[in-house]
């Protein structure tokens, strides 16, 4: 495997968040879902203006993750009033680390956490959140593994789905 590099995202990148995202998306929950309610969510969630308000959002951050000049994840931060739930000012969420599944164990989730991680730090957060799938048991132990703890949970819907999303965080010290 070539380096992987993580560079940050802008509008130039609408098309490659959306293809990632899509790719990422359904190699993940295809299995679990219905091939109509995954159609709906690739659609609404990647649509073009979605993505670039999310670009445009001074709130947001996107990070790519490149080998050579293909991408094979990307990252989506939020703060304040972008932040999904909790918007609390002294935290950042993780509303997205998206790994294509050709580079699964390959460490490239580990290096946009530690970009996730590194943001939060600069931006002075006292705490990292998110939310992830009960049944996503990868990305479960990823996220206990570099700390996070479960808090709370939510639903999610997916189609006519209702699922529980875990909440997780992570304290970080100042």
């Amino acid at each position: 495997m070539a380096s992987v590099i993580i560079n940050k995202a802008s509008t130039e990148d609408l098309e490659t968040i959306q293809n990632v995202g899509r790719q990422t998306f359904h190699e993940t929950f295809a299995e679990s879902n219905s091939e109509e309610a995954m159609k709906i969510y690739l659609e609404e969630s990647f649509s073009t203006e979605k993505i670039k308000s999310e670009l445009n959002n001074p709130d947001s951050y996107f990070f790519i993750a490149w080998e050579e000049d293909i991408p094979v994840g990307y990252l989506k931060l939020n703060s304040g009033q972008a932040q999904t739930e909790l918007q609390d000012d002294t935290s950042l969420e993780i509303e997205r680390i998206y790994v294509k599944k050709s580079h699964h164990g390959q460490k490239v989730g580990q290096l946009l956490y530690d970009k996730a991680l590194e943001t939060a730090q600069s931006l002075k957060k006292g705490y990292l959140w998110l939310g992830v799938w009960e049944q996503n048991l990868r990305a479960l132990n990823f996220y206990r593994k570099n700390g996070f703890e479960v808090f709370g949970n939510h639903t999610f819907r997916l189609g006519d789905d209702e699922q529980t999303d875990l909440m997780m965080k992570k304290t970080l010290v100042q």
